[in-house]
């Protein structure tokens, strides 16, 4: 006589009796205060004393904060991925001190609901100090609870339970639109908490659903469903998406997914070519790219994720940034920022394995490499250059080098211009030199025995006619990194390739003072037009201070080779912004009783300056004094000490599986009573599962049978 089987769930189980190896899942404005945890309010509310609200809009070009267009520069990060809260805020002040102003998270419902009606938002999945991480490290999110959101991840992020309904997902069928529902009732509130727009928090955006397209009548309904829902549970700032404009009347902003290298990291010395957004914008929305390709995903079998990080190294980064930037791109998320590990059962089998470090900026395990610091340094610019916000194309002469291409945008309110140089061919690796039109000049750079050079793939953004703080910047053939007024002067970096020449023109109603107080720079004088041009050739670092006549602001121009500007960074504080280089990574900058405070890393010894936008008596780094940091000859920073690892010994061993064992009790395991042996249907939705049977022998049994179905990328043993 036959008996049920019994089954029970058992994660991460290697030996079997019959055991099956399933593969499912296991800078805000100023003035936003922060929230702080309250215990008397359930699930973590905030409790906020006095916060202040802002206003998040939007118009033809830009995102607007409190009615002032802003640039956005986001990384796409999984909190899922990576399970520690403390290392969520090691990623978040690296994202910041990267460029990033901006964080786009997806929130996976399938790592938080295990069953119906049953929600996890405690430890590792506790998403409400994930957001005020993100606030305390000033870093903007966009969130994006799905309720599908793909992401190589097990079903796309629907929990496994989800499996059991007979309503089809992503649809207006109702029992699916119910469990949406639960869900979005469980993650929308915590969003909503930490939205810009109520003063408690960072969030700016909320995106409705993800990758889709179904341009039906039921496919608008259910968008117009979920963009309700949202609204309902008090998401007030814009709402946005990625299903490429199919959805630009249902929400405030419809935007684009691009990954133009693909997924094959197996040729990465090959580019294909470079898409041309300006054709793709909707009217009255700004160009958004919800995500534009940051790496790639490693298949099974793949050729590994260091290929995928040299098919997507810094140059193309460079070359596809600065191309969205020249179609007219204001809002920018590049996936991914980082990456992670997919930890247990959470990859989709059928895609990738555990690894998920995608080829990201920032690595697996955390490091920084060649494609972080090239958006470190895009980052900043576009940050610094407001004017980016709102421009025009513009048909401009092309450069006397035929190999060469150039794409011009202009700001139709103040004339602030933007060029992006580079090959026409993406493939193209010679070292040409081309002089173009620029400025107003009809030959650039003007210095004889001079040229603009495009090596290989490099790509270059170069900024005229452009108000610069108090100062007036008729070109530079030089790129640049960032600017500011720091205290009583201007602050100006820029960069360029190691050993190619770099040309500046500034505008003066007079001539000014200029000392070259480092490096070798050729000044020149025009008192027809009150051009200054300076010729140089990056090499290390080149500093200029400039001194118009008058009661006028100074500007100190700090001319740099690109790996001497990969070593500044910028942090802005209430009291100004701050500029520091030196050391490996800047975390934090802030200011008490006239001390700078800041922390950071150090991956070797090395020397600390600082260019401070408000007066400070001292600097400290890391809790220490930085005697130094605001002269000339600097602080002498220490590296990071030897590390020593313990001898390890004296193993200890304990055998697993015991279900295996013929004389196992399996009493109190769950009887697989129902018409199927599916797991699913008994609740285990990922994981290793165990069945155990039992049946009474004749003693002529020679053989068991056994067929089992584990799905995509599973197996079983017997």
């Amino acid at each position: 006589m036959h008996t049920p089987l019994n089954l029970l769930r058992r994660p991460l189980t290697a030996a079997l009796a019959v055991l099956a190896l399933g593969a499912g899942a296991l800078t805000p404005a100023a003035g936003a205060e922060r929230p702080a945890r309250d215990a008397a309010h359930p699930a973590g509310a905030r409790a906020v004393a006095h916060p202040t609200a802002h206003t998040v809009g939007h118009n033809d070009t830009a995102l607007t904060i409190d009615g002032k267009p802003l640039n956005i520069w986001s990384g796409e990060f999984h909190y899922w991925r990576l399970p520690s809260p403390d290392a969520w805020r090691d990623v978040l002040q690296k994202m910041k001190a990267g460029g990033f102003n901006a964080a786009s998270i997806y929130f996976d419902w399938d790592f938080h609901s295990p069953e119906p009606g049953v929600y996890d938002f405690k430890g590792i999945r506790d998403v409400d100090k994930l957001l005020d991480i993100a606030q305390e490290a000033g870093i903007y999110v966009i969130a994006r609870p799905g309720p599908y959101i793909n992401a190589e991840t097990d079903g796309g992020g629907f929990p496994g339970w989800l499996t059991q309904q007979k309503g089809k997902a992503r649809t207006t069928a109702p029992d699916y639109l119910a469990a949406a529902d639960e869900w979005l009732s469980k993650i929308d509130p915590i969003i909503a908490r930490h939205q810009l727009t109520n003063g408690t928090g960072s969030v700016i955006a909320y995106q409705v659903e993800n990758e889709y397209y179904q341009d039906t009548p039921d496919g608008h309904a259910y968008i117009q469903h979920l963009a309700d829902k949202a609204r309902a549970d008090g998401i007030t700032v814009p709402l946005t998406g990625n299903h490429n404009g199919v959805f630009a009347k249902e929400l405030d902003i419809d935007g684009h997914d691009s990954y133009p290298q693909g997924f094959n990291c197996s040729s990465p010395d090959k580019w294909s070519g470079l898409p041309d957004f300006s054709g793709a914008k909707t009217a009255g929305q700004p160009l958004f790219l919800a995500e534009f390709q940051g790496g790639s995903f490693d298949p099974w079998g793949g050729p590994g994720y260091d290929k995928c990080r040299q098919l997507t190294d810094g140059d193309f980064e460079k070359a596809a940034y600065e191309n969205n930037i020249a179609s007219g791109a204001t809002m920018q998320n590049f996936y991914m920022a980082y990456g992670g590990t997919s930890w247990g059962w959470l990859p989709s089998p059928s895609a990738v394995y555990s690894s998920y470090d995608y080829g990201a900026p920032i690595q697996e395990d955390r490091q920084l490499g060649e494609k972080y610091l090239t958006d470190k340094r895009l980052g900043y610019l576009v940050q610094s250059l407001a004017p980016m916000t709102k421009t025009e194309p513009l048909t401009a002469a092309a450069p006397e080098n035929s190999a060469v291409q150039r794409r011009d945008r202009r700001n139709p309110d103040d004339g602030t211009t933007i060029t992006v140089v580079r090959h026409k061919d993406v493939n193209d690796k010679a070292k040409d030199t081309t002089h173009l039109a620029l400025g107003g000049y009809p030959s650039v750079p003007q210095e004889p025995g001079t040229a603009l050079t495009v090596d290989g793939r490099d790509s270059k953004l170069l900024v005229s006619d452009y108000a610069m703080d108090h100062q007036q910047l008729r070109y530079s053939t030089s790129e640049l990194m960032t600017h500011g007024t720091f205290g009583q002067r201007d602050v100006a970096l820029l960069y360029g390739r190691h050993g190619q020449d770099g040309e500046t023109v500034l505008r003066y109603a007079a001539k000014p003072d200029v000392k070259v107080t480092g490096g070798t720079v050729k000044q020149s004088w025009d008192p027809a037009t009150g051009d200054l041009r300076l010729d140089y050739r990056h090499d290390g670092l080149a500093q200029v201070l400039i001194t118009p006549p008058g009661a006028k602001t100074p500007l100190l121009l700090l001319l740099a080779d690109d790996a001497t500007a990969d070593t500044y960074w910028r942090l802005d504080t209430p009291q100004g912004p701050v500029l520091a280089a030196g050391p490996e990574l800047l975390r934090t900058s802030a200011y008490a009783n006239g001390v700078l405070k800041l922390t950071g890393d150090t991956g070797k010894a090395s020397q600390l300056n600082v260019i401070t936008g408000a007066p400070a008596t001292a600097v400290s780094w890391n809790g220490h004094p930085a005697k130094g940091a605001l002269n000339t000859t600097g602080a002498a920073l220490a590296g990071p000490k030897p590390v020593t690892l313990p001898a390890l010994g004296k193993w200890k061993f304990q055998r697993e599986t015991p279900e295996a064992q013929p004389g196992f009790d399996d009493a109190a395991w769950r009887a697989a009573d129902g018409q199927a042996l599916a797991a699913d249907g008994y609740g285990f939705h990922a994981g290793s599962v165990w069945y155990r049977g039992h049946f009474s022998a004749t003693g002529t049994e020679s053989a068991v049978q056994v067929n089992a179905s584990t799905g995509k990328g599973g197996s079983y043993l017997a």
